[in-house]
């Protein structure tokens, strides 16, 4: 079923980030979520995911549906491996090889049990990613999932997500219009604009 949310508002102190945002979500596909620094972007998602309530407004459709996510932190358990990083969320059925073969497609092959904390940034963020990915989920939000990765590798993540969460709806919040391009966007839902790019947006509104 689609995600529906209506009149969605969200203040911190005397600032309105998100005022009276309503807009609809397929129930599977891709929408992108852009607008300038500070119009909100961040906070929908936190919304949307659970971990921060609105100040009115409701979100339908909700309900039942596990969420997944790549926050714009990695939030990796530094000390631990690639794989245990990733077997952390895991259902019981996935395999070793299984996560070596995730791994493998974001050019993580040979990494699984080094530790996190010597990864390089754009290392730790696939790890993050594939831990995402992998865990099971329907929704998968994404908060500039591919930031800190060059363009090869950023390409080899973008199809990673298209392969494996074709049948999930993403959210996805990029600043950048050649990955919302390369994403196939099917929505694009923009708060209070962007000065860098102006994408072919679906659904507008102010945040």
């Amino acid at each position: 079923m689609p995600v529906r949310v209506s009149n969605l508002s969200k203040r911190f102190g005397d600032k309105a980030v998100l005022e009276n945002l309503s807009f609809e979500l397929p129930d599977r596909g891709i929408a992108v979520i852009e607008g300038r620094s500070g119009a909100g972007k961040t906070t929908l998602l936190n919304i949307i995911m659970g971990l921060t309530p609105p100040d009115a407004g409701v979100i339908d459709g909700l309900a039942g549906r596990r969420v997944t996510a790549v926050f714009q932190e990695n939030r990796l358990l530094e000390s631990w491996s690639a794989m245990k990083n990733i077997r952390l969320v895991c259902d019981r059925a996935v395999t070793d090889a299984q996560i070596r073969a995730h791994l493998a497609e974001v050019g993580l092959s040979g990494e699984e049990r080094t530790p996190v904390r010597v990864l390089s940034g754009g290392m730790k963020r696939r790890v993050a990613l594939v831990r995402a990915v992998i865990a099971p989920g329907d929704i998968l939000v994404l908060d500039e999932p591919f930031k800190g990765l060059d363009e090869s590798t950023r390409g080899a993540a973008i199809r990673y997500v298209l392969r494996h969460a074709a049948e999930r709806l993403v959210l996805l919040v990029t600043h950048d219009r050649e990955e919302a391009l390369a994403m196939n966007a099917a929505v694009t839902i923009s708060l209070g604009g962007d000065d860098a790019w102006t994408p072919p947006c679906i659904w507008t509104g102010s945040g």
